[in-house]
């Protein structure tokens, strides 16, 4: 059953979290998706399957969650998966994030690393906003969101275009994480489609080359695309989610230690 959570900042989240043993999992969903996803349903069916606590939630403007999508920004969503994890989860998660949720899981593990037990990277798009701005935007684009403060972006996920911004490209720059060495002392697990056509392997590649991380593994699945979703992909989320767990008993002390100080430098 969907509930609601009221955050420090006031916004009302929905979530729907099914009990069991920990450590346990949070999905953290990607930019306009909604926990009501083929990947949100598959993690949730394999906990209850396994006895495993697993909380799937949406941000701010998000799914059933209140608020306007266009009023929010990277910071506003960590902020809603930080207080979401405080108040339903109890002790260290394993943090599987898709697309942009990668990036807020990233942040998570910066802010409160003694609550992170180990992270599955699906198609994670870390600072994507600055590779958008850098890379992807035309000049008309950039001028209509400096004069303007808003463009729509088509969209190959939907019939409704997507809004971007100026405050989101703003914010993002203020939360960047492949600027530097990403020190995570935990089991990480990175997926990543060889098709993918909105966050291309390279980015995979490359965040796999920053994370200094006691057990670290890239996994390139060939033709699959950014949804990450065939019964093979879905299967694949969940064998990555019980390997962290594993990973994660098999832990040297002084590396499950090094929950307890800052993973991001």
């Amino acid at each position: 059953m969907t509930t609601f959570l009221t955050t420090p900042q006031g916004r009302h989240i929905a979530y729907n979290h099914t009990p069991g043993r920990g450590p346990g999992v949070v999905l953290l969903g990607g930019f306009r998706s909604d926990m009501t996803g083929t990947k949100a349903l598959h993690l949730q069916a394999w906990a209850e399957a396994t006895g495993r606590s697993f909380l799937r939630f949406d941000y701010s403007g998000h799914g059933a969650s209140h608020g306007a999508f266009v009023d929010g920004a990277i910071s506003d969503w960590r902020e809603d998966a930080a207080a979401v994890i405080e108040v339903l989860t109890e002790g260290p998660q394993i943090l599987v994030g898709s697309s942009m949720g990668g990036w807020i899981a990233l942040l998570l593990a910066r802010d409160m690393p003694e609550r992170v037990a180990g992270f599955v990277g699906i198609a994670a798009a870390p600072d994507f906003t600055e590779r958008m701005w850098e890379a992807e935007f035309t000049l008309a684009e950039r001028t209509a969101l400096l004069e303007e403060g808003l463009f729509l972006r088509p969209s190959d996920y939907s019939d409704d275009p997507y809004p971007i911004t100026l405050r989101l490209i703003e914010d993002g720059r203020q939360n960047l994480v492949m600027n530097g060495p990403l020190h995570l002392h935990m089991p990480v697990r990175l997926l990543q489609g060889s098709a993918d056509a909105d966050v291309p392997p390279a980015v995979a590649i490359q965040l796999f080359h920053q994370i200094a991380s006691p057990d670290l593994r890239l996994t390139l699945v060939k033709d699959a695309d950014h949804r990450f979703s065939s019964p093979a992909c879905l299967a694949m989320i969940a064998d990555a989610v019980e390997d962290v767990i594993l990973a994660r008993e098999a832990l040297p002390v002084e590396d499950a230690a090094g929950l307890q100080v800052s993973n991001l430098r």
